[in-house]
């Protein structure tokens, strides 16, 4: 059964390896500088932050986590949920966390109109599971200024 709890500043080294595993992975198409992952995961374990970090664990046994964020979408005329990363460990594929860890999310969000997520073709099991949970593909093209 999978428990979900907050993420703290003492994960760093149960998180970080994790978090370095998903971005070399099939799950994501560009590399991301180290200093920017360990950024990230400090404002997930920050009070007031934006990001919001949770372990996923199988009793006391890590098996993922992820990373959410809300923001107002003007399109559905409300809060919609982003779930930045969601990773579980390869040998915990499979075998129903995903499908909890989303039963977990939709209920803990109640207000919310959408709930949105990247994903890359490739990464054909993730593409199956998010759209047995309802999950379909958008058709925008994304376009970026980084600063």
């Amino acid at each position: 059964m999978l428990q979900i709890r907050e993420m703290c500043a003492g994960d760093e080294e149960l998180v970080v390896p994790m978090v370095h595993e998903f971005y070399h992975s099939d799950a994501v198409d560009h590399t991301v500088d180290d200093s920017i992952l360990q950024r990230t995961f400090k404002d997930a374990v920050r009070e007031g932050s934006l990001l919001r970090g949770v372990v996923l664990l199988d009793g006391e046994q890590p098996v993922g986590f992820a990373y959410i964020t809300c923001f107002y979408a003007c399109e559905t005329g409300g809060v919609t949920v982003m779930i930045e990363e969601i990773y579980l460990n390869e040998t915990c594929r499979g075998k129903g966390y995903g499908t909890q860890f989303f039963e977990w999310l939709f209920e803990e969000y109640p207000e919310a109109k959408r709930f949105r997520l990247e994903v890359t073709k490739s990464n054909e099991g993730a593409v199956r599971l998010y759209e047995k949970l309802g999950f379909t593909f958008m058709r925008y093209d994304q376009m970026i200024k980084d600063r």
